[in-house]
């Protein structure tokens, strides 16, 4: 596998890539026109926040698997692009918390003690005491907009200031801020009641100029305002306008909405920290970000969920455990129904017992999704986009859970109707488990069986009557094709029975047309899985 990483990130980072056994290929300050054309040919892409990624980009990576963003904000990434052309997006989420958090807080002390002003005036032969009087952080109100990991990880240091905690977030119970001392609230009161305000959300439609003209009206004129997160969250203009007016006591400013500022009205503005950029610029964060983007896009490669993918179902290390023997499982049980429906699938029901039914069903949907589209598109097929592509192709998706798993400690049973997905209406239906560590068949419609999948199937209905197994053997080692295992099921003697074999050996048009010739036999799948996990 190639992977171009496209912005300085730490070596640790690099060699983790290589230590996997990659080809990495070190290129950044590539103008657009030179990273499309060195895409091409590359398997992942890493960047920091400089390059952006656009779809023409994402297009022209026909390679791409995964895109991994060193950092937490995706915001240069567009998202939609890469999920419509299955690639994984991920990013590194917690190797800046600290960083971030103790960056915030600086700013927030260099603003309450006037930290800049003091010292610009000591080295011009000043001697100002009165003039930079400072505020004290205990005892005051610091507002959180977004309590993620570093709105969580600032809470826990500001309460050691003796600040009052208030946050905001639609996200978080107030169960959760309480165990970090934090008063969950609505914004406008965060904004009212606050001598400062922080703010940690994603740049989008909902949050760009979140703190503008109208959250300015709301606050103290004495508030000061704090932007860790990302260039655009602050109207720059707004903030550095009622500065100058007096009503506001300060801004720390470390992203801006264009990078370098040039031109920004906060450069002029009074009562203002300006840092380039550096919430994340620590040199422990650096080798931590760049060994967390390593480790997930080394994950995606290896065809391993990652930790930390923003536009694919997440699995826990702890769901992991539960769901991880099952991923494969359910995108078996999707190529299989794809096969077995006759007529495609139109609706498709999903139930999960047992164990997996406290799982998050998302990415076992998701996996058997891929199963089943796989064989319907020409399009790369993934965890990534698998529901985007089912959504556009009509498929109605249903979920189940249940407690009982017949016997098993956990069950996938997927369920397909469409147009005529069977001939007599009903719908088809397969269910499996994992057993000793491997995937086992245990549903067929209304049989029940039990036996493990392999590259080829081949399934009859058929009469039960004396002689029909034995022909249909005889056709099949007449053809010197193997059978591996074999199931018959019926639901009543001489009543229509199922035979379901595993073969070693490929199913041709000869083969089939003499099986569905013989006189016993009502219907024939021949299921082609091919190479299972």
């Amino acid at each position: 596998m190639r992977i171009l990483v496209a912005e300085s990130i730490a070596p640790e980072g690099i060699e983790a890539l290589r230590a996997a056994g990659h080809d990495v290929v070190v290129q950044t300050g590539l103008q657009p026109d030179e990273l499309r054309a060195v895409i091409a040919d590359m398997d992942a892409l890493i960047v920091r926040s400089q390059v952006t990624v656009d779809a023409g980009l994402i297009e022209a990576g026909t390679r791409l698997q995964v895109i991994g963003r060193a950092g937490v904000g995706v915001d240069n990434v567009d998202l939609d692009a890469a999920t419509r052309a299955g690639i994984t997006v991920v990013n590194a989420p917690t190797g800046n918390t600290i960083a971030a958090a103790e960056h915030t807080l600086a700013l927030l002390l260099a603003l309450a003690r006037k930290i800049a002003s003091a010292d610009a005036s000591v080295r011009r032969g000043e001697w100002a005491r009165k003039q930079h009087e400072g505020v004290q952080l205990g005892g005051r109100t610091l507002g959180i907009i977004g309590l993620g990991k570093i709105g969580m990880a600032i809470a826990e240091r500001a309460r050691g200031f003796g600040m009052t905690l208030l946050g905001s977030d639609p996200y978080v119970t107030p169960e959760q801020a309480a165990l970090r001392g934090v008063e969950l609230v609505e914004l406008d009161e965060l904004l009212a009641r606050s001598d400062a305000v922080t703010v940690h959300v994603p740049l989008g439609r909902g949050t760009a100029g979140l703190i503008g003209e109208a959250a300015i009206r709301k606050m103290k004129p004495t508030a000061f305002v704090l932007n860790v997160a990302r260039g655009g969250v602050v109207d720059e203009a707004a903030v550095a306008t009622a500065l100058r007016e007096g009503r506001l006591g300060g801004a720390g400013i470390d992203v801006f909405e264009h990078e370098p500022p040039t031109g920004s009205p906060l450069l002029d503005a009074p009562n203002t920290v300006l840092t380039p950029h550096l919430g994340a610029s620590t040199a422990e964060a650096q080798v931590a970000v760049a060994e967390e983007v390593a480790e997930q896009v080394l994950d995606v490669l290896a065809g391993r969920a990652a930790k930390y993918a923003v536009n694919a179902p997440l699995v826990s290390p702890e769901a992991q455990q539960t769901i991880g023997p099952y991923l494969p499982l359910a995108e078996t049980l999707g190529r299989f129904l794809a096969q077995f429906a006759r007529g495609g699938v139109g609706a498709l029901t999903v139930e999960l017992a047992g164990d997996l039914a406290r799982a998050d069903s998302a990415p076992l949907t998701a996996a058997v999704l891929r199963g089943i589209l796989e064989t319907a598109t020409t399009e790369r097929v993934n965890l990534v986009n698998a529901a985007m592509l089912a959504k556009a192709r009509g498929i109605a998706v249903t979920e189940r859970k249940t407690a009982e798993a017949g016997g098993f400690s956990a069950a996938i049973t997927v369920s397909a109707r469409g147009a005529g997905s069977l001939e007599d209406g009903t719908q088809a239906a397969v269910g499996g488990t994992i057993a000793g560590g491997e995937e086992r068949l245990v549903r067929l419609n209304d049989y029940r069986l039990d036996m493990a999948p392999s590259e080829i199937i081949l399934i009859t209905r058929h009469r039960d009557r004396p002689g029909t197994i034995g022909r249909l053997g005889q056709l099949l080692g007449t053809a010197d094709v193997n059978i591996n295992a074999m199931h018959v099921a019926r639901t009543a003697p001489r009543a229509d029975a199922l035979m379901v074999l595993t073969v070693d050996d490929e199913v041709g048009p000869d083969l089939e047309a003499a099986i569905r010739a013989d006189e016993g036999v009502l219907d024939l799948w021949v299921i082609r899985l091919g190479k299972l996990r």
